[in-house]
C-alpha cells in the first residue's frame, strides 16, 4: 500500500480537495502535514466489503475516489440500503470515536481509493490537533442532518417518484462537484436503487423510463445525465 503524498503548503489545498478528504484539506499547513503522516492508501476493487455492522470500530476510511454503499443487514438477512458515500466522506467516525462496533456495513460499488487510519493513530491526531477535532465534530453534525433528511424523505414523502428524484438529484450534485453539468455513473442496480427509495425494482425501472421519456434525464448504459435539474428538484420537493 502506497503512502498518501504529503501536502506541504496552502497552495496544495486545491489539489487536496480533488484527491482526498475535503474534510481535512482546510487544516493549517502544519496540521495537514501531520494528517498526511498517518494511515495508508489502497485501491479497492468493486463489490468488496470494507467492514460489517458489528465488527469492532478499529479504523476510519477516507474516500479519495469512487463510491461506497452503506447498508444495514438484519439478523434475518434483510438489507436496507442507507447511503452512497462519495469522495471526501469519512467512514466509521462514530464507531471509532466511541470505541464501539460499526453500526452499518460498507461495500465498494466501483474501484475506490481509500485512506485507512487505525483508531489509535486517528485519535492521536485529534488529540494533538484541536482544529481537526472541530472539523470532525462538524462532519458528524452534518452526517446527522443528512441522515435525518433521508429518513424524512423515505418516511414522509407520499410519492415514489419524489423519493427517486431526490436520490438522483443528490447523486448528480455529488458527482458534479460544483459544475453545471450533473452526470454520474449509476453503478448500483435497479434493485439496489429500489432499496434506497423504499419501493420495487419494477417501479424504479418504470420511473426512470418516464424521466427519460420527458427528457428530464438521459440514460446511456450506466451513465445518467440530469438534463433538467430544476424539474427534478420540483419532483423531489
Amino acid at each position: 500500500m502506497a503512502s498518501l503524498p504529503r501536502i506541504q503548503s496552502i497552495d496544495d489545498r486545491k489539489s487536496c480537495k480533488q484527491r482526498f478528504s475535503s474534510l481535512f484539506c482546510d487544516l493549517s499547513p502544519s496540521a495537514l502535514a501531520a494528517y498526511n503522516l498517518i494511515g495508508s492508501v489502497r485501491n479497492v476493487p468493486p463489490r468488496r466489503i470494507l467492514f460489517r455492522g458489528g465488527d469492532p470500530g478499529n479504523r476510519v476510511l477516507v474516500i479519495g475516489s469512487g463510491r461506497v454503499k452503506l447498508f444495514y443487514m438484519s439478523r434475518a438477512g434483510k438489507v436496507l440500503n442507507l447511503k452512497l458515500a462519495v469522495p471526501g466522506d469519512v467512514l466509521g467516525l462514530s464507531a471509532v470515536l466511541s470505541g464501539a462496533e460499526y453500526e452499518v456495513s460498507a461495500e465498494t460499488i466501483e474501484t475506490s481509493a481509500l485512506k485507512s487510519i487505525a483508531r489509535d493513530q486517528f485519535l492521536g491526531f485529534l488529540n494533538s490537533n484541536a482544529e481537526g477535532g472541530v472539523l470532525v465534530a462538524q462532519r458528524i453534525a452534518e452526517d446527522y442532518r443528512l441522515a435525518l433528511q433521508d429518513a424524512c424523505r423515505l418516511a414522509l414523502s407520499g410519492s415514489v417518484v419524489s423519493r427517486i428524484a431526490g436520490i438522483l438529484l443528490d447523486w448528480g450534485r455529488a458527482a458534479s462537484n460544483g459544475k453545471t453539468e450533473m452526470r454520474f455513473n449509476m453503478a448500483v442496480s435497479h434493485t439496489e436503487l429500489a432499496s434506497f427509495a423504499g419501493t420495487s425494482r419494477e417501479t424504479v425501472s418504470r420511473t426512470l423510463g418516464k424521466l427519460r421519456k420527458n427528457r428530464t434525464i438521459s440514460i446511456h448504459g450506466a451513465n445518467i445525465c440530469i438534463l433538467l435539474p430544476d424539474t427534478l428538484a420540483k419532483l423531489a420537493s
